[in-house]
């Protein structure tokens, strides 16, 4: 019993899918076509790139950070969900549990700056072209890109580090498919506001931060194009920034939806956004 007891006491149970036999199957099925889909797509992506020379420009730099990004996010959270849902033991140890949870964190908050860093990009393409080259220059490109890392890495690994110094005793039933903070401090029997404000303040400085210089950039390139004599100058300037605002709305809108008070139905619609 004493084993158990500690055995228990070290691992954490995360939900599955659904218990429904018929809707694992496809759920999984699902999942795995778009994990597979995912590594495929960017893992070619970032091989075009590499061998072809007209491609080793500062954009197409930034965007092999993000399919890197990509593939380290759906490696992170996919493998494990399918797990779980097929899984009788839908435990999970602390360890696994840790480093799921920093690097969602960490890839998150890279994320977020390199999007911030590619909207300054178009910005000096459109509004300063005779010093693009000069301003967005490899060297920069890749001081800017391993700060990101950096920083978003030094932020998760403290953020992970202050949330399993917690003490667990109310259960060990995670409410997830994966391992995230929120679902965590709701097990915790100490206040955990402390950690709840560290993570908010650093939430908003990162993606506020970002936020205002891709604003502050597009505000810019906006007034630039209108300015533009010719329509044919217009429309290709802002084809250039159309893959770029997508991603960057479905991002930010995914944020914003994820931050919903927390309730039962929000709860729900959190795990299914966070997929």
């Amino acid at each position: 019993m004493e084993n158990s007891n500690q055995t228990s006491s070290n691992r954490f149970i995360l939900l599955g899918l659904t218990n429904i036999p018929y809707l694992q199957a496809i759920y999984v099925s699902v999942f795995f076509v778009i994990y597979i889909t995912t590594l495929s797509a960017n893992s070619l992506f970032i091989i075009v790139v590499r061998i072809n020379e007209r491609l080793q420009t500062p954009m197409y730099l930034l965007l092999s950070n993000l399919s890197i990004l990509d593939i380290c996010l759906s490696s992170t959270i996919s493998p494990r969900i399918m797990i779980n849902t097929l899984s009788q033991d839908r435990s999970v140890s602390v360890l696994d549990c840790a480093l799921q949870m920093f690097f969602n964190l960490a890839v998150g908050g890279t994320e977020c700056l390199i999007l911030a860093v590619m909207a300054y990009d178009r910005y000096a393409a459109i509004c300063q072209p005779l010093h693009y080259n000069t301003v967005m220059n490899k060297t920069f490109c890749i001081c800017v890109a391993t700060g990101s890392w950096t920083l978003s890495f030094i932020s998760a690994f403290l953020h992970v580090f202050f949330t399993f110094q917690l003490p667990y005793c109310r259960s060990h039933t995670v409410n997830h498919f994966f391992c995230e903070m929120p679902p965590f401090f709701r097990l915790s029997c100490r206040d955990t506001w402390p950690n709840e404000l560290a993570v908010y303040i650093t939430a908003t400085i990162i993606a506020m931060c970002s936020f205002c210089l891709t604003l502050i950039s597009y505000i810019h390139i906006i007034s630039t194009i209108l300015n533009f004599r010719s329509s044919e100058g217009r429309k290709k300037s802002f084809s250039t920034c159309t893959s770029h605002l997508t991603v960057v709305s479905l991002f930010y809108g995914t944020i914003l939806l994820y931050m919903i008070p927390h309730s039962e139905t929000s709860k729900q619609l959190q795990l299914f956004i966070r997929l």
